[in-house]
């Protein structure tokens, strides 16, 4: 049986977060939105960094939660509400399932709308071909039975590269850059390459 200590075991990951308390419905609005982009996840309210339960009024923490999926998380996310009880103290859980309407974006620190995604434990940017990933697979095209010279070179060069990044690709290839862009969206999904964004940056690689 689920425990609200064998949820904090875990530890912050991919699809779990913790916060001691929201003080600022914009800024959550960022995780929340990027757990939507991503596999979906649950946000601990109550909890500290390091798993400690400091405990909260779930009335004041809700409040925030309902501001943050209407005004800032585009368009609005629904999502589902638990309050766990340990030793007197209560945690709010937040469980964001993840969407079929991506991309939800919120406001960044200066109020201009981004597109944030979940990947370990950090709430990152979402980059420009994942983007046109998301937007490709909404009418996705058939693999060609044979490529042509660019394609084929733009593939080699990311095999002799890997794993490079795309400021590389587009300094080795004589390619024009939106013609870059294009091909490195049909790679990533005719299944041909991957592509791995960290807090170090987007990397690309062969799909062996």
């Amino acid at each position: 049986m689920e425990t609200l200590k064998s949820i904090i075991q875990q530890g912050e990951h991919q699809q779990l977060d913790f916060k001691f308390r929201i003080d600022d419905s914009k800024k959550i609005a960022r995780t929340l939105s990027a757990f939507a982009n991503t596999d979906g996840g649950r946000l601990l309210i109550g909890v500290k960094d390091n798993g400690k339960i400091t405990g909260i009024d779930p009335s004041e923490e809700i409040h925030m939660i309902d501001a943050a999926v209407d005004m800032y998380c585009k368009p609005k996310l629904s999502f589902e509400s638990r309050v766990w009880q340990e030793d007197m103290r209560l945690v709010l859980e937040i469980h964001i399932l993840p969407t079929s309407e991506k991309p939800v974006s919120s406001p960044d620190e200066e109020g201009k709308w981004r597109v944030y995604i979940r990947r370990q434990d950090h709430t990152l940017l979402a980059n420009k071909i994942l983007l046109n990933v998301w937007k490709q697979e909404k009418r996705p095209s058939a693999r060609p039975e044979k490529f042509g010279e660019e394609e084929t070179q733009l593939l080699g060069l990311i095999a002799e590269n890997e794993p490079v990044t795309l400021s590389k690709l587009y300094r080795s290839s004589k390619l024009p850059k939106n013609r870059i862009d294009h091909l490195m969206v049909l790679f990533i999904c005719w299944k041909l390459i991957r592509m791995e964004i960290s807090e170090l940056g987007t990397f690309y690689s062969i799909i062996e």
